[in-house]
């Protein structure tokens, strides 16, 4: 899919203007920014939009998240225990801490 990504009111009213003119290439509209299809419709609305606000438009082209795939079943485990915790209160940190799951800081420093 491409992102696309609006920066003033004049490009956010241009790219609410092709996403109702051109809803089948549209995969979602998210306020200042939308997702089109990744073809070359898509990509023709999108360069549309950078050529007439050259400085308020950034593109960029998506993937799909897959969290089995892309990320580690220690971090998948981490995230369903801290959030059926039993206090809602506890921050992640304190969570983690003398348990099995990966803390904070280690997560941070890891690339997916």
């Amino acid at each position: 899919m491409l992102l696309v990504v609006t920066y003033s009111q004049a490009a956010r009213t241009s790219l609410r203007n092709a996403c109702r003119t051109h809803a089948t290439s549209v995969v979602r509209r998210l306020g200042r920014a939308a997702l089109f299809d990744d073809t070359e419709h898509g990509a023709f609305l999108a360069l549309r939009l950078r050529e007439k606000h050259p400085d308020d438009v950034q593109i960029e082209r998506t993937e799909p998240f897959n969290e089995f795939r892309d990320v580690p079943e220690a971090i998948r485990e981490a995230a369903r225990a801290y959030q059926r915790r039993s206090n809602r209160n506890v921050a992640y940190a304190k969570f983690a801490v003398d348990s099995v799951h990966p803390n904070p800081a280690t997560m941070k420093r890891r690339e997916l």
